[in-house]
């Protein structure tokens, strides 16, 4: 039977940057994908932001992470030349009662070691953004886009110049435990099924990882695994006029045990504006990547509360992701799962689960903290 050195199913983001991280010549790492690309799901389909690390409660992995990666991040970009530009973010406030809400997010950034954020007040907003009406904001200038393709891309071949192998249309159906590590059986495009062994599994499986934590013999519901799937969708804005009145991202305030940030604006590097994403649990074997042009009216009037010159007829359908979520409908807060499952009676296995946002930006940060707990 064929073994490797390390097993790295998935290759979204995330799996990317692990396979980038540990990949090099003399250790053989795999990296097991059942599409024919990478990044044909989640890593595809997100808001491409460079997160500074404001929304999530102190002391937690997506806090740490995503501090940690945005700088990991930036610095890759410049080094390898991935597009990329720090274009800031306003976090704002429209009415009194946001606030509260606002500075307690901008002391939660503050305790996250996010830096240069500011609380601005209206007069400060206008001179950033003249078209944006609110009456308070946090200014983040460590808030940027990405080209994700690009990021992807780049890793990819660091893995093949590491000699890593990206193995593609290779679907995961099987994981044992042995006595020297794991069996996994592949599925390919042919629908034949092999096995091989390794020492390392590491577990990047995205909206299945679950299934694959699953499959060895964890129990993903008493050790609060079990996925839930949230879509999200997005509309762009086609006036180019109107998508030249804004310079910066633009979020609103989020609501407490909120699946997501809200309805918000962002701009990709053409320079265009797109709105989203909404939050809407859809059950597992049902779900599709289509966007509701019924949405649009509630997608306007959302944003047009701090971008008054929007109208309905400014929106067109773009397109919609799914969050592979740990956090339930009005759940409290759910960090990352990466745990090295030593404890449950499985060495060398490392599962990563509900990688949602920021897991763009914590990819680097995150590939580091996992070659920390495998001490390779």
């Amino acid at each position: 039977m064929e073994r490797a050195g390390v097993v790295i199913i998935g290759a979204g983001v995330v799996g990317l940057a692990v396979g980038a991280r540990l990949s090099r010549p003399g250790r053989s790492v795999y990296i097991l994908e059942k599409h024919d690309s990478f990044g044909r799901e989640t890593s595809s389909r997100s808001s491409e932001v460079i997160h500074a690390g404001i929304y999530y409660p102190a002391g937690s992995l997506k806090a740490k992470l995503c501090v940690k990666g945005n700088r990991l991040l930036y610095e890759l970009c410049a080094k390898a030349g991935v597009n990329h530009r720090k274009i800031s973010k306003l976090i704002v406030a429209v009415d009194e009662n946001e606030e509260e809400d606002l500075e307690k997010l901008f002391k939660r950034g503050v305790a996250n070691g996010v830096e240069g954020l500011e609380l601005i007040d209206a007069r400060r907003i206008k001179d950033l953004e003249p078209e944006v009406r609110a009456r308070r904001a946090i200014y983040s200038p460590e808030t940027g886009i990405i080209d994700t393709h690009n990021l992807m891309k780049y890793l990819a071949q660091k893995i093949k110049d590491n000699k890593g192998d990206l193995v593609y249309n290779s679907c995961v159906v099987g994981l044992r435990k042995v006595t020297t590590g794991y069996e996994i059986d592949v599925k390919d495009a042919a629908g034949d099924i092999f096995t091989f062994a390794s020492g390392v599994v590491i577990n990047s499986a995205g909206l299945e990882s679950d299934t694959v934590a699953a499959m060895p013999g964890i129990d993903v519901d008493k050790e609060g695994y079990r996925l839930k799937y949230c879509k999200g969708q997005y509309f762009r804005v086609g006036n180019s006029f109107k998508c030249g009145l804004v310079r910066r991202l633009v979020y609103p305030v989020p609501h407490e045990k909120a699946a997501g940030l809200g309805v918000h604006v962002t701009k990709d590097l053409a320079g265009s504006l797109r709105l989203g994403p909404d939050t809407l649990y859809v059950a597992r074997d049902k779900f599709d990547y289509e966007v509701d042009l019924r949405r649009r009216k509630d997608f306007c009037s959302a944003a047009a509360k701090f971008l008054p010159f929007l109208q309905e007829d400014d929106l067109t359908p773009d397109t919609a992701g799914i969050r592979p979520k740990l956090q339930g409908p009005d759940d409290d807060f759910r960090d990352f799962v990466i745990n090295e499952e030593s404890l449950k009676g499985f060495p060398g296995l490392v599962n990563l689960i509900g990688i949602e946002s920021p897991g763009l930006t914590a990819s680097l940060a995150i590939a580091e903290y996992v070659e920390g707990l495998l001490r390779l």
